[in-house]
């Protein structure tokens, strides 16, 4: 073989429906390191862009959201093993995205793989944190449980290219939503490679869509869009301004809003716990009847 031989660079691509297309548009941007240096063009994503996403969310919702709380915890450990796999590439992007030493860059990447796994093991229990048996005085029963709100769009975190991707995202995922991911504009490459492993993980395509791009360009026809259930503003926490006007453009169709956090992006390590698993949960409460009253006043 030659010493000469050409690299084979990367193309990346979005990620929509179970599918790999490039942007509709044609458009792409070129992404760096932290120093500056060349690492790839990627798509620009348009407007149809992420209307095809939702439409491919949507589709994906009924299988997604009416699959048993243990499958769907099996998928996520599954997306976990697939992660794991391939560790030593997303140590390379993430280490050149966010600018850290390769030791650093695969403890972000251990701890990534970590939080998959941490959700997993939460879609068949969160049901009984804030689910329940109400308390009524008559002969009937009284039962609340969550729901999945339906598609939510998820704006990733700026700085955390694939630790605060998969903490915003897989919860969403986990109790049963669909998502459209508007990953990082200065640092989307993992986010495109996580896509693959999605892909191969078992689940289902559509579940979750990943588009790149200027995250202010995409939010806003997602935040207005009339198919979209809820949004997370976490990308725009650097922004107030933007996240303002994504908010009220929220309210045209009532969405389920997350709003920037102070402690959003402060330590992506530190432990989750389950607000954002209930962030886009709806409670349905149900009235059963127990029977009818006995002469002793007994029920059955």
């Amino acid at each position: 073989m030659s010493d000469g031989r050409l690299s084979v660079f990367k193309t990346y691509k979005l990620y929509v429906g179970g599918k790999f297309p490039r942007s509709e548009s044609g458009r792409v941007y070129e992404v760096t390191d932290s120093k500056g240096k060349w690492l790839a063009n990627v798509p620009q994503s348009s407007r149809k862009d992420a209307r095809d996403a939702v439409v491919a969310a949507r589709k994906a919702f009924g299988g997604w959201s009416g699959a048993t709380a243990y499958n769907r915890g099996q998928i996520l450990y599954r997306v976990a093993e697939m992660l794991e796999g391939r560790r030593e590439q997303f140590v390379r992007e993430v280490a050149e995205a966010e600018g850290l030493s390769k030791s650093k860059a695969a403890s972000v990447v251990d701890a990534a793989i970590d939080r998959w796994v941490w959700y997993a093991g939460w879609t068949d229990k969160i049901g009984q944190v804030v689910g329940g048996a109400n308390p009524v005085a008559g002969p009937y029963l009284n039962l609340s449980t969550p729901e999945p709100t339906g598609v939510v769009t998820v704006l990733a975190p700026q700085e955390s290219s694939l630790l605060g991707l998969v903490s915003v995202v897989a919860p969403v995922i986990a109790v049963g939503n669909t998502a459209v991911v508007v990953a990082s504009a200065d640092r989307p490459l993992p986010a495109l490679s996580l896509g693959e492993v999605l892909a191969t993980s078992d689940l289902p395509g559509g579940v979750v869509n990943i588009l790149s791009g200027r995250t202010a360009e995409l939010a806003a026809p997602l935040a207005s869009h009339q198919d979209v259930n809820g949004i997370d503003l976490t990308g725009a926490a650097d922004d107030a301004d933007l996240a303002k006007e994504l908010e009220a453009a929220a309210a045209d169709n009532l969405k389920r809003v997350r709003r920037p956090q102070p402690v959003d992006g402060t330590d992506w390590s530190a432990d989750p716990g389950t607000h954002r698993l209930t962030a886009f949960l709806e409670t349905k409460t149900v009235w059963h009847p127990t029977g009818a009253l006995g002469a002793s006043g007994s029920s059955y």
